[in-house]
């Protein structure tokens, strides 16, 4: 996969995109980033990208000229064109794995107060948000938006670091996890982990997931218990939660 990033502070990306799980994927040629500086794209003499918004108003908006010469270079119209904005479709797990089967995205990450909508209207594909919240531009977005899709690729996660168990692919959020000392402090792990009972433990687990769900995010849990396909395991479970009186 090829992920080219459009951005003013294209050293923002240096770091997080070269380490870990991304950057391993990078030395592995499974896939490779590109982010470019809009400003190099600027007909202007001082490299202006930006100007103030027809209509008055606070702030200023990204020029269409630097952005439709930087798309039209990297032949943006052959491949899926992404725009970080707050107004845009929240990312979640089935963005992240539609996003993560594609050969080749750019991401625009904007400023100030945005971008020129022609820039949107002519080129952008989708607009995605991380959250109901705003940033100083769309660069934090982007890396995380890489960062949810990358790990989905064939290759890029080994089996000790498989996603599929991940909060979310389940529809549930994660079960607690421990590892040695089994006593710490006076603090003790789960009996239930040490007994070697895998089915048991696993039985545990998903209680565990199940109550942390139905805590944090009721609305997940919500979307989870009105599934058709629940085991008797999982029904179990969720009756026992159901019989549990909230603290």
């Amino acid at each position: 996969m090829k992920i080219e990033v459009l951005s003013l502070f294209p050293r923002m990306f240096e770091v997080p995109l070269g380490e870990s799980i991304i950057g391993r994927a990078k030395d592995n040629n499974i896939i490779t980033i590109d982010v470019l500086d809009i400003r190099n794209f600027s007909d202007s003499k001082h490299k202006k990208v930006d100007d103030y918004p027809y209509g008055g108003g606070a702030g200023m908006v990204l020029q269409a000229q630097p952005l439709f010469k930087a798309l039209e270079s990297m032949n943006a119209k052959e491949c899926r064109v992404i725009h970080m904005s707050p107004r845009g479709r929240t990312l979640d797990k089935g963005l992240s794995m539609e996003l993560s089967k594609e050969n080749k995205i750019i991401i625009i990450c904007g400023h100030y107060e945005g971008i020129d909508q022609r820039v949107i209207d002519y080129w952008v594909n989708d607009e995605i948000s991380i959250g109901d919240y705003v940033l100083t531009g769309g660069e934090l977005p982007a890396m995380v938006l890489i960062d949810s899709l990358v790990r989905l690729i064939p290759g890029v996660l080994s089996q000790e670091e498989s996603f599929i168990e991940d909060s979310f692919f389940s529809g549930l959020l994660e079960y607690p996890h421990y590892t040695r000392p089994s006593d710490y402090k006076g603090i003790k792990v789960p009996e239930i982990l040490l007994s070697g009972n895998h089915k048991k433990i696993e039985q545990w687990r998903k209680k565990q997931s199940l109550e942390i769900t139905k805590k944090n995010r009721p609305d997940l849990f919500d979307k989870y218990i009105k599934r058709k396909d629940l085991s008797k395991d999982e029904l179990k479970s969720l009756q026992n939660i159901f019989d549990t009186t909230d603290e």
